[in-house]
């Protein structure tokens, strides 16, 4: 604009949504010209006011409906109908569905509406994404062997994430003693990693920078979302029973909607279900760096387990060689562990025998695959029954010793 013949740029500033501001750990307002401290009874009430106030319902500045693909909307209100928790018409205005859906206030779009039917929800919200990261190694490092990041809309990440994992993860094929038909399924049951993704995704704090990432290690897999446990929540809380507390109400309620989440704060408690019943350790939770982090492990054998086993360190590398590769033959195993061809047969063998590794093939084409998950899980419920075994009578023997010569 010109003022007195001068071109000068002028720049408005709106009022921020993220109040209080701090400076140093001071938190400050403005008046006028002035930035005056905030007195602490002033501060405690726009804290608290804030509290009532959630991300996902504030109003989506400079969105509109032209914004809004409709034909995304009418997917969503088909399967609302048929999961029986949506009776709205395909047919009816969109602002009327929208409003049904509590995703406008004052005629004007909300944050959630944009992030789950938006046309490029990325235009208004760079931070709404997923980078999915496969390795070859146990460690967070370069080089990667996929990296993919997807962008669209919530619930496309969700299920673009969740084949990620599944596409770089195994999926061994046997046939089961007394059945027919063969089994096929993933080593992470994939209802558990899809509900990890979308506890990652709906609870995340969309007010930070940060992506969602979803590590596929050798092991295991990772998954870190932005954002904290409600301070209602410990860790530990998500391992029984506990309440509904969701981070992004308002998102929250439409993936119950279609059936991606249920309302009754049994995620995890599901996650952890669905591990154990295929065999593996149970998923941990941790809370760091600002982020809150699951970790799946891809298998039962643990290091904790390998070592329970009385086996030596070269076993061990060669089982980790064969959870990355699927098989390992005589000749790798010298290579790899610098042993010779009847060190290798031997150790091999004891692999075998403690039904860690299956046998396959014969002559020069012999190489072993990790046993069934069935026989290992059931190595491991003996291996745990002697671990307690053995504690009591630990325990008893350091009583007296009567006890100990009874045993």
């Amino acid at each position: 604009m010109e003022i007195e013949g001068k071109k000068v740029i002028e720049v408005k500033a709106k009022e921020g949504n993220n109040k209080p501001y701090y400076l140093n750990g001071i938190a400050y307002k403005r008046v006028g010209t002035e930035n005056p401290v905030i007195p602490p009874e002033e501060l405690e009430r726009i804290i608290l006011e804030k509290r009532k106030r959630y991300w996902d319902s504030e109003i989506c500045e400079g969105a509109n409906l032209d914004d809004i693909d409709e034909e995304k909307v009418k997917r969503f209100l088909r399967e609302g109908k048929r999961q029986y928790r949506l009776k709205i018409t395909e047919d009816t205005p969109l602002m009327d569905i929208l409003m049904h859906l509590n995703l406008v206030r004052n005629s004007k779009i909300l944050n959630s509406a944009v992030l789950l039917f938006g046309k490029d929800p990325q235009k208004f919200f760079i931070q709404s994404e997923v980078k999915c990261i496969a390795l070859s190694t146990t460690e967070f490092v370069k080089p990667y062997n996929t990296y993919q990041a997807y962008v669209g809309n919530l619930f496309e990440q969700v299920d673009k994430s969740t084949a990620f994992v599944l596409e770089n993860i195994r999926r061994p094929l046997w046939v089961e003693a007394g059945e027919i038909a063969a089994r096929h399924p993933y080593e992470i049951p994939q209802k558990a990693m899809r509900e990890a993704i979308v506890n990652a995704i709906v609870h995340r704090d969309y007010n930070s920078p940060s992506k969602v990432q979803v590590r596929v290690f050798p092991d295991r897999v990772e998954i870190w979302n932005p954002g904290q446990l409600p301070p209602q929540l410990k860790i530990d809380d998500l391992k029984k029973s506990h309440p509904s507390i969701p981070y992004n109400p308002l998102l929250f309620r439409q993936f119950y909607r279609v059936a991606y989440v249920e309302d009754v704060g049994g995620g995890t408690i599901d996650i952890i279900k669905r591990c154990k019943e295929a065999g593996l350790p149970e998923p941990e939770f941790e809370q760091k760096m600002g982020n809150f982090i699951t970790i799946i492990r891809r298998s039962v054998l643990t290091d904790e387990y390998l070592e329970g086993m009385d086996l030596n360190e070269r076993q061990i590398t060669a089982v980790r060689h064969i959870e990355r590769h699927g098989k390992i033959t005589r000749a790798e195993y010298e290579k790899l562990c610098l042993v010779s061809a009847r060190t290798a047969n031997r150790e091999l063998g004891e692999l075998f025998k403690k039904k860690l590794a299956e046998k396959k093939g014969k002559g020069p084409e012999t190489y072993y695959v990790l046993a069934r998950s069935g026989e290992i899980k059931e190595k491991v419920i003996k291996s745990k029954n002697l671990q307690v075994i053995n504690h009591e009578i630990k325990n008893n023997s350091n009583r007296n010793t009567t006890t100990n010569k009874r045993y």
